[in-house]
């Protein structure tokens, strides 16, 4: 009597146990999640987190909190996000430049962009824009190759840093016009726009977001966007072919990602959080009025993605002689 009641408690207290342990699966979140923003504030990463963070903080029932962590082209946010712990509640906004482009700037990367993160979703999507201060006297992108060309070594150009896609457009663009200009490396695009504004730099290729308050005031002047065709934000600028520069295209994307090892239900709970997210009315909205695109997407397409860009970018960098270090 006494061995059957005492496995009928086992029993008892396994189920409870199993009971419990899939109620708090089936519950996630439930503490708050920290989102990472690996640039500056003001700049794409930053804003995106901010924009995404607050509605998901209203589809998960628990306050998703951003915390910028810029530097070093992103590897510092992304080898802290690396070394958190996989249960859901570190993530990270990530983009085409930490899995295409670092893993050829750097010797030893503090993390490993496919073994050390588990993909969610794309989370949008964009070109980019080359725009001047108004004082620089050009009007189109010949303007600008013409002067440079009086001037080598003149003209200098901003960018979020080495690496960063703002300075390898601006390295593809000297290579194919044969222009020289000279490159000011900041900690991220958005500071870059600032001293751009201020008139300490000429000109910059940069990110939609941290260049469009500026376009629609009238403070910097836009000569073309680097997508293959116009941008429906955008739609009397030209593209850089259209401005005689060739098959010049630059593109970014960005992701939500989270450390490897994050449980299939999580990865599907967020991602299911994301496309609801981006369905929303004031975030299409929002999203146009930035100049981006939403996105949304299964997490192997950013590996499908990186597969086909990464030969393309190492030819880049090897084309504009940008070694790793």
């Amino acid at each position: 009597m006494l061995g059957a009641h005492f496995n009928r408690l086992t029993a008892l207290i396994v189920c409870t146990v199993a009971s419990f342990a899939a109620v708090a699966q089936g519950a996630y979140p439930v503490k708050p999640i920290k989102f990472i923003a690996p640039f500056p504030s003001g700049g794409t990463s930053d804003v995106l987190s901010r924009l995404l963070a607050a509605k998901m903080t209203e589809g998960l029932g628990q306050t998703v909190v951003v915390e910028n962590r810029p530097g070093a082209s992103g590897n510092i946010g992304h080898e802290i996000a690396a070394k958190a712990p996989a249960d859901g509640y570190t993530i990270i906004m990530s983009n085409n430049g930490i899995y295409t482009i670092n893993p050829y700037l750097f010797k030893k990367l503090p993390y490993d962009p496919e073994k050390d993160f588990q993909p969610i979703s794309l989370v949008a999507m964009a070109t980019q824009v080359l725009v001047a201060h108004p004082s620089v006297p050009v009007q189109s992108v010949q303007d600008l190759i013409t002067l440079a060309k009086s001037k080598p070594g003149h003209i200098n150009y901003g960018s979020g840093g080495r690496g960063i896609i703002s300075h390898i457009s601006a390295e593809m663009f000297k290579t194919v016009t044969g222009t020289d200009l000279t490159h000011v490396p900041y900690k991220g695009t958005g500071q870059a726009i600032a001293d751009l504004v201020a008139g300490q730099l000429h000109v910059i290729f940069s990110d939609m977001v941290p260049a469009m308050p500026h376009i629609k005031s009238g403070r910097l002047r836009v000569l073309a966007v680097t997508s293959a065709t116009r941008s429906s934000v955008l739609p009397d600028v030209p593209t850089m072919a259209e401005a005689g520069t060739g098959g010049f295209t630059a593109d970014t994307w960005w992701a939500v990602v989270v450390p490897r090892g994050v449980s299939a239900e999580v990865v599907n709970r967020l991602n299911a959080e994301l496309a609801r997210v981006m369905k929303l009315p004031e975030i299409q909205e929002r999203y146009f009025a930035l100049g981006i695109s939403t996105a949304h997407s299964t997490p192997e397409r950013i590996y499908e993605l990186t597969r086909v860009e990464r030969p393309a970018i190492a030819k880049v960098l090897k084309t504009v002689g940008i070694e790793p270090e």
